[in-house]
């Protein structure tokens, strides 16, 4: 939580960035208020759909939003995304695969709470063309462009998306720029983003920023970018929003995300906001603005980040989208199969689970993959066992990903793996698993948890191999032969069943297994579903899931030795000790 006040004096260069183009503000005092959020990803019911409880969602937001428009008058208000909005929840994906016909449920949610602008997100994206366009279309109708001025169209006409919205609020002419991650590429198949390219953000935003200044003559521009913050070194290309605070010019307000951790930071002429992630915090800020002779001579900025309180859910605004939380509901608890056994994804980080079976099953049941490479993707869920509904595969499967087969030699196998288990494990610490005890920005608690995301703790089947944490890497990964016993060669080439996001490079670990990304599309065999469909189409012939009749096929892979096991075990519940198992 951040509160900050900070004057600013001798603005650089007031003759080009103050108002302009035959238009003179008059003199005296202006007050800007600035909301944000980002990466909801589609926390937009305060209802879960079974069990009956409540979270934090934008139906809360609201009720904050509303509360400093009553304080300051909505026309002072100025309320913006930086994006991943279209997916993370059962509504994101039924309004985009399943209810196609209706206008997008985020459109309307855009449109009721008056959003002026949202960039796009590299979700966003991930969910297709019919999706992110048609919504494009529809957030334009309601007042609230989709920005995007760094994804460049192969045709050589500009921008896919408009860079930047005009926006007039508490007297002053405002352009809001919008950009989305610059790393797409990486995580994404060319298909979900064909017809156009993405471009760093550090590299244009200077062009641009100079640009509309020249051709609006705008009192503010305030900049939202689906980017984190980063070291602001400029080395990490996904992560660029403190590479441009540091460096731009002739910007007042910075709006970030896609790390999830809330923060905000003023400096004399330009302020920064992250709300985090999930409708758990409001990023709000203020400008006050100074104009003498009709040229602003001062700003002064404060920022906070506002704690969202499930409870305070927007109770006209759940009326009001009722209908919608019902139809997603009825979706998502339709009955779709068994499961024999509760399933607890927090035993994905100790060694072979029944959940990462579920998950190298249907990876295996491609024709011809002989290795799986996955990673667990709901950091800490249960399935309990009997009857399973739509729902519950969400926690199973999140994401969107797509089950792709991918050419690799036994040794980029070990290799990968040796990556996966070097940001899970380490050697040289009281702690087996790599974690710290540290403050927890997304939480405000200081807790235990891993340094690295848990995303990318790849574990493989179709093999038997034996995991030594104590060893240095490069040599704690022994692949001893396949599932069935056959041997395993180093030298041959195995199909291995992966995500499109590991397949397109997310994590580096093919890069790390010595697989550039040029070298990725060569290797490609196979593009087959999205992976909750597999998941699906697996229980609509098998009926249920069955994790302990998986396992044989499977093969084993353990920690050794058995005391290293022991030492995980305490490591594990220093992790999970404050957290109850839902």
């Amino acid at each position: 939580m951040q509160n900050k006040l900070y004057a600013a004096a001798a603005i650089i260069a007031a003759a080009l960035f103050s108002a302009s183009c035959g238009r003179t503000l008059k003199d005296g005092d202006y007050t800007l208020t600035i909301l944000s959020t980002n990466d909801v990803h589609g926390t937009w019911f305060d209802s879960t759909y079974v069990g009956g409880g409540i979270r934090k969602s934008i139906f809360a937001i609201n009720h904050y939003v509303d509360s400093v428009r009553k304080a300051e008058g909505a026309g002072n208000v100025l309320l913006v995304d930086a994006g991943d909005c279209l997916q993370g929840d059962n509504a994101a994906y039924y309004y985009n695969y399943v209810d196609t016909a209706s206008t997008h449920l985020f459109s309307r949610i855009m449109e009721y709470m008056r959003y002026d602008a949202v960039a796009v997100g590299n979700h966003d994206i991930e969910t297709g063309h019919p999706v992110y366009d048609r919504v494009s279309v529809e957030l334009k109708k309601g007042g609230a462009d989709f920005l995007a001025g760094n994804a460049i169209r192969n045709d050589g006409c500009g921008t896919y998306f408009p860079l930047y919205k005009m926006v007039s609020k508490a007297g002053l002419r405002i352009a809001v720029l919008g950009y989305t991650n610059a790393n797409i590429k990486a995580w994404l198949n060319e298909s979900l983003w064909s017809g156009m390219h993405f471009e760093s953000v550090a590299a244009l935003i200077q062009k641009d920023v100079d640009m509309v200044r020249a051709k609006e003559g705008p009192d503010v521009v305030v900049v939202t970018m689906h980017s984190a913050c980063g070291q602001g070194d400029g080395t990490i290309l996904e992560s660029e929003a403190l590479d441009c605070f540091n460096s731009v010019r002739g910007v007042d307000w910075l709006i970030c995300g896609h790390d999830h951790i809330p923060y905000t930071e003023v400096r004399d002429s330009c302020a920064l906001l992250n709300s985090g992630s999930h409708s758990r915090f409001l990023a709000h800020g203020k400008m006050h603005l100074s104009v003498k002779d009709g040229k602003i001579v001062s700003r002064e900025f404060t920022t906070d980040l506002i704690p969202v309180k499930a409870e305070c859910a927007d109770t006209a605004m759940r009326e009001a989208f009722r209908k919608d939380f019902l139809a997603v509901k009825q979706f998502t608890t339709r009955e779709v199969g068994t499961l024999t056994k509760d399933v607890c994804t927090r035993d994905s980080y100790m060694g072979q689970s029944d959940y990462m079976n579920i998950l190298h099953t249907l990876q295996m049941s491609a024709d011809g993959v002989e290795v799986s490479i996955a990673a667990p993707l709901t950091f800490d869920g249960r399935v309990k066992a009997g009857k399973l509904i739509y729902h519950d595969l969400f926690t199973i499967y999140p994401f969107e990903n797509q089950l792709y087969v991918v050419n690799m030699t036994g040794e980029e196998i070990r290799l990968m793996l040796e990556e996966s288990y070097d940001r899970w494990i380490q050697s040289g610490s009281p702690q087996v698993l790599k974690i710290r005890n540290a403050d927890n920005p997304r939480t405000g608690t200081r807790d235990w948890s891993f340094v690295r995301e848990s995303f990318n703790f790849d574990s493989a089947a179709g093999i038997n191999y034996q995991v030594y944490p104590l060893r240095p890497k490069g040599s704690r990964v022994e692949i001893s032969s396949m599932a069935d016993g056959a041997a395993f060669s180093g030298e041959k080439t195995y199909k291995v069943g992966m995500t499109s996001y590991r397949a397109s490079g997310g994590g580096n670990l093919l890069a790390a297994a010595g697989i550039g990304p040029d070298q990725v599309d060569g290797r490609i065999v196979a593009r087959l579903p999205e992976l909750r469909n597999v998941l699906y189409d697996y229980l609509m012939k098998n009926g249920s899931l069955d994790p302990e009749a998986m396992a044989p096929a499977l093969g084993k892979w353990s920690f050794e030795p058995a005391q290293v096991r022991e030492r995980i075990k305490k490591d594990f519940d220093l992790v999970f000790a404050n957290r109850a198992l839902k």
